[in-house]
């Protein structure tokens, strides 16, 4: 008997091994955070997200098809997680201080292309950026430089 509430405890201890636990990997995150901003404003368009498609293929090397494969991955990604502070946690762990700035520079290209400057995609990118310990004036600075056409 207290063998059989020993292992019951011991199995809700335990986690399960899911997708959703497994940590991301840094192309995942990245993907993740920037289709976060294309969501923001609630629709989804063509322009955005081969928009995001060409960020990523950019910045990790990736051919068209393997970008367009991991811009749905992170699409379906954000819609089933519950929250995103595992991929953030990917996010800083990963990436250096710059690195995180560019990522900013990339939402702000992002929420911009569509030639709509949504409150709700400007909100969703301050959070992150606070989220991923950019400083408020990296944040500022780069929202300028993006508007400016300087991406």
């Amino acid at each position: 008997m207290i063998q059989s509430l020993q292992r019951l405890f011991q199995d809700m201890m335990t986690p399960a091994a899911s997708s959703e636990q497994a940590e991301p990997g840094q192309a995942l995150a990245v993907a993740v955070l920037l289709c976060e901003v294309i969501r923001a404003d609630y629709r989804l368009e063509e322009t955005e997200l081969e928009h995001l498609s060409t960020l990523l293929a950019a910045r990790f090397g990736l051919p068209g098809d393997e970008a367009q494969a991991l811009v749905s991955q992170a699409c379906d990604e954000t819609e089933s997680a519950v929250d995103h502070h595992r991929f953030l946690r990917a996010v800083r762990d990963g990436c250096d201080y710059d690195e995180r700035v560019a990522l900013v520079r990339e939402m702000w290209s992002l929420a911009l292309v569509d030639g709509d400057k949504d409150p709700l995609e400007e909100h969703r990118i301050r959070r992150l950026a606070e989220l991923l310990h950019v400083a408020h004036g990296d944040f500022i600075r780069t929202r300028i430089e993006v508007e400016a056409g300087g991406e």
